[in-house]
C-alpha cells in the first residue's frame, strides 16, 4: 500500500532521504517541512519551522500522514518522535531521552565513561574559574572545549595554548556565544588520527551500520579556514577497512546500543558514530542522533535496500530481518557554498545550469539542495551558506571524484564557493594502501 510519508527538515540531508524514500514501491506521497525550493521539485513543501513541535504535529495530524522521519537534530531533542507517538503516528528518529546522546555532551560523555566505550579523556565543568585550574593542570595542547548542548555542530573549539583556552572559555560560558548550551562544557584531549563518520540504522536492539563516509568540515582548501557543516564528503572511507569495522562494532557500536538500553533510553533511527582511528584503536568523538550533513548525500545513494521498509523496521523493532546493502561503488559530494560562508553571505543569487533543480543528460549525477529558494516568478536563488551539494556515483572513488567535479562546473551563482580538494586525503590513503 502506498503511503503517505513526512520529512522534518529542509537542507541536503531531507533531499537525499526523500529522493531515497521515492525508490521504494510503498512510498506515495511525499511531503516536507519546511523543505527549501530545490525539495519542492520531489516533495510538496510546508514552511513549518522544524523546531515548532506543536504545529508541525498538528500538521502532520491534520494530513494523515502514515509516517514521518524526522531529520534533524533539534526537533528529536524536543521530543517530536514522542509528540507524534502520542497522536498515534509512527516516526523514524529516537524519543527525546535517546537524542541526549547527542542533545548532551555531558550526557553522551558520562555514558561512555560509565560503560567503557573508548572516548578522549575529559572531564565536565559548569564554573569557568575551575576549567582554566583543570586545563593549566593537565598542561596539554591542543585541548578541546565544547560546549555541551547543541550549537548547530560548531560549538567546539580547539585550543593551541592557555591563552587561547581562555578566550575560548570566556566565549562559550561568560558570553554566551552558543547560548545556554554554555553553561556546561566538556574539556578533552585532543586526539590524532584519521576521522570516520559512520551512519548506522538501529532499532534498538541490532545495528546494520551504513557504509562509511570522510567529511571535509574546513572551509577552504587544504584543511584550511573555518569550521564548516561539511564543505563535501567520499563514501566509503579508505581508512575504514573490514577490521577496523569489526573492531568498532564489538567496542564502540553494540556497547553503545546496550548501554541506552541500560540507561532505559533504547535509541531507534540513525544513530551517527563520529570515530577517530587513533594509535590506541577506534575512539568516539561525537555521536549524532541523526543522518549526517553532508554525509547521507554520499551514503544514501549507495544503498540498495529499501529505505522506508528499512526505516519502518528501525521504528517497529525488526531490523535484524531487513536486508540492509550498499554498492561496493563510491560516491563523492562536492558542496557549492555562497561566498563568505560560514560567516556572512549573501542570499537571493540565481542560480544557473539546472533544470527542475537538476544537471540535464547527467548520469549518475544528483543535485540535492541545501539552500535553496523559488522566487515568485520561478528562477532558483540562493537561500543559505551551502546551496548545493553535487553527489556522483561511480565504480571507483577516483571515477565519483571526477564526475561529481565535471559536473559542478555546469552550475554558476555570484560569488559561488568550493573546496577543490574534496576527496584527495581518501586518493592518497588508497594510494597508499591504508
Amino acid at each position: 500500500m502506498s503511503k503517505k510519508i513526512l520529512v522534518v527538515g529542509g537542507g541536503g540531508r531531507e533531499h537525499a532521504i526523500i529522493k531515497a524514500l521515492k525508490k521504494s514501491p510503498d512510498c506515495g506521497e511525499v511531503w516536507c517541512a519546511p523543505g527549501n525550493g530545490g525539495i519542492s521539485y520531489d516533495a510538496k513543501c510546508k514552511n513549518i519551522k522544524s523546531t515548532d513541535v506543536e504545529a508541525m504535529v498538528a500538521f502532520a495530524k491534520e494530513e494523515a500522514f502514515d509516517y514521518v522521519v524526522v531529520a534533524q537534530d533539534d526537533p528529536l531533542a524536543l521530543g517530536m518522535v514522542d509528540a507524534l507517538a502520542a497522536v498515534g503516528i509512527p516516526a523514524f528518529g529516537p524519543d527525546k531521552a535517546a537524542a541526549r546522546i547527542e542533545a548532551s555532551k555531558v550526557f553522551s560523555k558520562d555514558l561512555m565513561k560509565k560503560y567503557g566505550i573508548p572516548t578522549a579523556k575529559y572531564e565536565t565543568f559548569d564554573d569557568p574559574v575551575k576549567v582554566m585550574a583543570y586545563i593549566k593542570a593537565e598542561g596539554k595542547y591542543p585541548v578541546v572545549i565544547k560546549a555541551d548542548g547543541l550549537a548547530l555542530g560548531k560549538g567546539v573549539l580547539i585550543c593551541e595554548n592557555e591563552q587561547q583556552a581562555a578566550d575560548g572559555v570566556k566565549e562559550i560560558m561568560l558570553d554566551k556565544k552558543f547560548g545556554a548550551s554554555g553553561n556546561h562544557v566538556v574539556v578533552e584531549e585532543f586526539l590524532t588520527g584519521p576521522e570516520v563518520s559512520v551512519l548506522s540504522f538501529t532499532d534498538g536492539k541490532v545495528v546494520k551500520p551504513m557504509v562509511s563516509s570522510m567529511d571535509h568540515k574546513r572551509a577552504n582548501d587544504h584543511d584550511t579556514g573555518l569550521n564548516t557543516g561539511g564543505m563535501g564528503t567520499i563514501a566509503p572511507n579508505p581508512y575504514y577497512t573490514p577490521e577496523v569495522a569489526a573492531e568498532c562494532m564489538e567496542k564502540i557500536f553494540l556497547p553503545t546500543i546496550k548501554a541506552m538500553n541500560a540507561e532505559g533510553c533504547p535509541f531507534k533511527g540513525c544513530l551517527y558514530f563520529g570515530l577517530m582511528l587513533t594509535p590506541d584503536g577506534p575512539k568516539v568523538i561525537e555521536y549524532n542522533c541523526r543522518f549526517g550533513d553532508p554525509e547521507t548525500q554520499v551514503v544514501l545513494p549507495l544503498l540498495e535496500g529499501d529505505l522506508l521498509h528499512i526505516m519502518e523496521a528501525c521504528t517497529n523493532g525488526t531490523l535484524e530481518s531487513e536486508d540492509v546493502k550498499f554498492s561496493d561503488g563510491a560516491a563523492a559530494c562536492v558542496i557549492l557554498a555562497s561566498g563568505g560562508y560560514p560567516v556572512a553571505y549573501e542570499k537571493g543569487k540565481p542560480i544557473s545550469g539546472l533544470v527542475d533543480g537538476q544537471l540535464p543528460g547527467e548520469e549518475n549525477v544528483t543535485v540535492y539542495h541545501s539552500g535553496t529558494a523559488i522566487t515568485a516568478d520561478g528562477q532558483l536563488v540562493t537561500a543559505g551558506g551551502r546551496v548545493l551539494g553535487v553527489t556522483a556515483t561511480g565504480p571507483r572513488l577516483t571515477n565519483a571524484l571526477s564526475h561529481a567535479y565535471e559536473a559542478a562546473e555546469k552550475i554558476s551563482f555570484e560569488k559561488l564557493h568550493k573546496r577543490s580538494d574534496i576527496g584527495l586525503r581518501a586518493l592518497k590513503a588508497l594510494a597508499e594502501g591504508k
